[in-house]
């Protein structure tokens, strides 16, 4: 009588556990499942940003070759056999022809495959004053033929975006100052000076553009007279 009293009492207790288990188990199956999904869709924007990244990086195509120095050239096509790097950008400058990927850094590897994003500086694309340094008797030697009031357009997964060249002047190796912070979203472009020098040179080449939608500063105007 006693055992029959005590098989009455426990199944209500064995009825909730019974339900808990149910409901952990579920809970359990939910929970993997959400992440499994959550997985899938992360391994495709994966893929996805790879498969963007790889065709920014080949609108670029060969570069123009007709300025570069052999010593240029030899690196550049040595370059190519290296294990490729996910450009942050596409510099695009229609006077001169240049499209040339925009690249984490300034190494040597760096600077023989295309423009490095020098590093203390915004990323391409973002506010502030964005340096990106290339090769005088490369990817940047063109650059001796830009003018005030030409276009540079930086090409990111984002969007992209239109600069005004604003001016250019040539300073000392050591004077960082062009790399400061700017009222306006700016691209700093820095390459050695003079671009025929022979040797290590002994000066800087840079070009100030300005997001195209802000206003300029009174330096526009000024031309490029101090090449």
């Amino acid at each position: 009588m006693g055992m029959v009293q005590s098989s009455r009492t426990a199944s209500p207790l064995w009825l909730a556990a019974e339900a808990f288990s149910l409901v952990l188990g579920v809970a359990c199956l939910a929970y993997v499942g959400v992440h499994y999904i959550d997985g899938m869709l992360a391994r495709r924007a994966a893929l996805d940003r790879f498969a963007e990244l790889r065709a920014l990086e080949r609108r670029t195509g060969t570069p123009e070759l007709t300025l570069w120095s052999p010593q240029r050239i030899a690196a550049w096509q040595r370059s190519l056999t290296l294990p490729r790097e996910e450009p942050l950008a596409v510099l695009h400058i229609p006077r001169i022809q240049l499209d040339v990927p925009v690249l984490k850094g300034t190494s040597d590897a760096t600077l023989d495959r295309g423009v490095g994003h020098i590093e203390g500086t915004p990323m391409p694309g973002t506010n502030g004053n964005s340096g990106l340094a290339g090769h005088r008797d490369g990817f940047f030697r063109g650059l001796k033929d830009v003018n005030v009031g030409d276009a540079i357009e930086l090409e990111t997964l984002r969007d992209t975006q239109t600069y005004r060249i604003e001016r250019a002047w040539i300073v000392t190796p050591d004077d960082v100052s062009v790399l400061d912070p700017t009222p306006a979203q700016s691209i700093t472009l820095v390459t050695c000076y003079p671009f025929y020098f022979v040797g290590s040179a002994p000066q800087r080449y840079i070009i100030r553009a300005v997001r195209d939608d802000a206003p300029q500063s009174s330096a526009l105007g000024r031309g490029l007279a101090n090449r």
